[in-house]
């Protein structure tokens, strides 16, 4: 069986949060505020995450995602991946913020985990100290490496641009990817918890190209396996590449296949989605052929309306997962 929405596309992706808690906390970012957690009996247990990942996967999902909050905080998370490795799934990844990753990347890479994205928004120590409020540039860069050394090679590193933040730092980004060989990925900063500075903060990819062209000979590549919405670069002779996912000044919407299921058990069939929109999917876990029917409703209401930008959305992103 495959997941089709009212549009004709095809739903091959899901993203598991297994936590809403990060240990970071990052000034565009409200993961570490307590009143944005829920209490632990609230969240799926990890034989519910593994039952519903199975019936995903038997209406078709082929690639899966496993994020937080920061999803290396919870206990458990390596054998989760191996249960998911061992139910068949075609392309396995996991978002980190990196700071565990270096003690922690063989036993990703034994339970299965194919491929990994790393948060580093700044390679200036002391600005990555002040945007993520703490002390861990160092962890970050050493699970870079743990991951160039392993077969989950070349890691993705994922960059959140800020204006007046990191947004100087276009050119440096570009050189880590040409000098270490990783993928460097360039996020816009998406307006979840949109704030009146939110708008000023903004830094759309067309103009970090513009830097970029600037500079630098790129030219537009084919992206790397598991590429999903990114338009990909690279400067002639060098082993990285440069991405943006533009979701905001450039959004994808048209060929969107992906779903998110928050770590309360909540189904969400699109980042800006409202939580009127949202599905719960936890109390039907018990009962298949139900369950199964209220995934294929939530995604037959999948639609391309992002008039929530304009309002709080009701969620942070630590609590979608990405």
């Amino acid at each position: 069986m495959t997941l089709h929405d009212k549009f004709g596309r095809q739903i091959t992706d899901l993203r598991i949060s297994v936590t809403d808690r990060c240990n970071f906390r990052c000034v565009y970012c409200r993961s570490a505020n307590p009143e944005n957690h829920r209490a632990m009996d609230e969240l799926l247990t990890w034989e519910e995450l593994d039952r519903l990942a199975r019936i995903f996967l038997g209406l078709g999902i082929r690639k899966v995602r496993v994020t937080g909050g920061e999803p290396l905080v919870r206990d458990g998370v390596e054998d989760f991946i191996a249960r998911l490795a061992k139910m068949g799934v075609a392309d396995l990844s996991m978002t980190t913020n990196g700071h565990l990753l270096a003690e922690r990347c063989q036993r990703l890479v034994a339970a299965g985990l194919g491929r990994i994205n790393i948060s580093l928004d700044s390679l200036d120590p002391g600005k990555f100290e002040r945007m993520t409020r703490t002390r861990s540039f160092a962890n970050v860069m050493a699970g870079i490496e743990a991951t160039q050394a392993s077969r989950l090679k070349p890691a993705k590193v994922n960059a959140v641009l800020v204006r007046g933040l990191n947004d100087g730092e276009v050119e440096a980004f570009a050189a880590f990817a040409r000098e270490r060989g990783v993928i460097v990925r360039f996020i816009e900063y998406m307006p979840l918890d949109r704030r009146l500075a939110a708008e000023r903060d903004f830094v759309p990819a067309g103009f970090v190209l513009e830097r970029l062209h600037a500079h630098h000979h790129v030219e537009a590549v084919d992206g790397p396996f598991g590429l999903g919405p990114a338009r990909y670069y690279r400067m002639p002779g060098a082993p990285g590449t440069i991405g943006f996912i533009a979701g905001v000044s450039d959004h994808f919407c048209a060929s969107c296949h992906r779903l998110r299921l928050m770590a309360d058990g909540r189904l969400k069939t699109c980042l800006f989605s409202a939580p009127e929109r949202e599905t719960d999917v936890r109390p039907l876990i018990g009962r298949p052929a139900e369950l199964s029917a209220a995934i294929a409703a939530a995604i037959d209401g999948k639609s391309f309306d992002r008039s929530v930008e304009a309002r709080d959305a009701g969620r942070r992103m630590s609590q979608i997962g990405g």
